[in-house]
């Protein structure tokens, strides 16, 4: 397989030519001229991951989809500027490092850490506008674009806020670094990782045995070997987000030295939303000339067929990790829909990743107007994803999930019998449901069960 993307593109390919195509999803901005000075400082600014970061990730995902690894991605739906801070970044990298013991410890398998973290600050919306009590502003699209406030300042797109994201994604990632190769990730005390409020959490004991015992083991070993394990101390963390915004993905796009093509240096692993994927559209040629690992949503209304022309497209020749295909199917239309892309890819030999997103399939609003989830929907998701593939012999390689380490009440069910009247309790996010920790921790322990049951 080849590993270089690059040899295979037009000559006209440039990071700026889906300029040319269609354009969707992108905010309008007054002031054209502060755009491209601002754009222009962006372009300046030191990368924010490295190549052989992604080129690493890239490896890493060709293994889930050989089944030698799990892909678990998680975090928030959309980051706030201003919730760059320590607790909330800790409180989020504790659930997923909990997660990950989890599906490490049930399934024996490596699994490759990925926060939709340090730029996930767009978000693809419906509508253009929004209209309240006769007034109409342009929409939010995240704190990289405008404000949530509804006034006529907050929701002008405003050039300046891109450098505030970048500036807050390299905090974030400068703080995670830290982090990972400190004495956080040190599997000898696993009490760093201990979230307070969740010390009555339904899964709380179950997991501190599963801790014990992990550290009971590497003790073992230790003494064994008569030395300590380097690698129980640090851990990998990769970010991802949606490249929705085209400016902020193209300023941060470049070549390397002793490296062939372009790489996106705003993260790791960037995706392709559902409501831009078009094969010619400008999202789609943006993301077909850099080396990045990519991500594709796939839902229900979008045939297998244009998926494979999507794939064909974005990796022409065939490199494994270059594709994940991270399917959103819903509950009700799952059992329906995956079976057929599974089956079309196996007979295309398509090189791809299969990710289960259970959240954006499972949204509905209350009777009062709450947008939610149902836990139990996106338990049922999954399960019937992990049995459909077990039944093609295809591997289930990845779960991508909405989820925070703050205590709120935003999708219902789980252990914690979360119900519609409690949603208002704690409800913070400004655009999707995530799970909290319990519902978190109960859904980890549930993948775990499931990739035992399909070895």
């Amino acid at each position: 397989m080849s590993n270089s993307l690059s040899k295979s593109l037009p000559v006209s390919w440039s990071p700026d030519s889906w300029r040319k195509k269609n354009v969707k999803q992108q905010p309008a901005y007054l002031d054209q001229e502060h755009l491209d000075e601002t754009l222009g400082r962006l372009a300046k600014l030191p990368p924010l991951v490295t190549s052989w970061e992604i080129e690493s990730l890239k490896s890493q995902l060709a293994q889930a989809a050989r089944g030698e690894a799990f892909l678990l991605q998680g975090g928030d739906c959309s980051e706030s500027l201003d919730d760059c801070d320590s607790d909330s970044i800790v409180r989020n990298l504790k659930v997923i490092m909990q997660m990950s013991f989890v599906l490490i410890y049930g399934s024996m398998k490596k699994v490759i850490r990925v926060g939709r973290i340090a730029g996930q600050y767009a978000k693809p919306r419906s509508n253009d506008t929004e209209t309240r009590d006769g007034v109409t502003l342009p929409v939010y699209r995240g704190d990289i674009v405008n404000r949530s406030g509804f006034t006529e300042s907050d929701r002008a797109a405003d050039p300046e806020l891109l450098l505030r994201g970048y500036e807050r994604a390299a905090l974030t990632l400068n703080f995670i670094r830290g982090l990972s190769v400190g004495g956080f990730a040190d599997m000898h005390h696993p009490e760093n990782w201990n979230i307070e409020f969740a010390s009555d959490s339904p899964r709380a004991q179950q997991y501190q045995d599963m801790i014990n015992s992990i550290a009971n083991s590497l003790s073992f070993m230790e003494a064994v070997m008569d030395s300590s394990l380097k690698q129980s101390k640090t851990v990998e963390f990769f970010t991802s987000h949606e490249g929705l915004h085209l400016n902020y993905e193209q300023a941060q796009t470049r070549r390397v030295p002793r490296r062939e093509g372009w790489y996106n240096m705003s993260t790791h692993f960037p995706w392709i939303g559902y409501r831009t994927r078009e094969v010619d559209g400008a999202h789609v040629e943006y993301f077909k000339g850099i080396e990045n690992p990519i991500g594709i949503k796939v839902g229900p209304k979008f045939p297998p067929e244009e998926v494979l022309e999507l794939v064909k497209t974005l990796n022409p020749e065939n490199e494994e990790g270059r594709i994940t295909l991270i399917c959103r199917f819903g509950a009700e239309e799952v059992a329906n829909c995956l079976p057929p892309l599974i089956e079309a890819v196996q007979n295309s030999e398509h090189e791809v990743l299969f990710c289960s997103d259970p959240m954006h399939g499972n949204t509905f609003s209350t009777s009062t107007g709450i947008k939610t989830r149902s836990f139990d929907k996106i338990a049922s998701e999954l399960e019937q994803s992990f049995e459909i593939h077990k039944k093609a012999g295809s591997i289930l390689g990845g779960a991508h999930l909405e989820l925070t380490g703050d205590n709120v009440t935003e999708c219902i069910g789980g252990a914690g019998k979360i119900s519609e009247p409690d949603l208002e309790r704690a409800y913070k996010s400004q655009v999707d449901p995530r799970l909290n920790y319990d519902q978190a921790m109960e859904l980890a322990f549930m993948i775990a069960d499931n990739m035992k049951a399909t070895k």
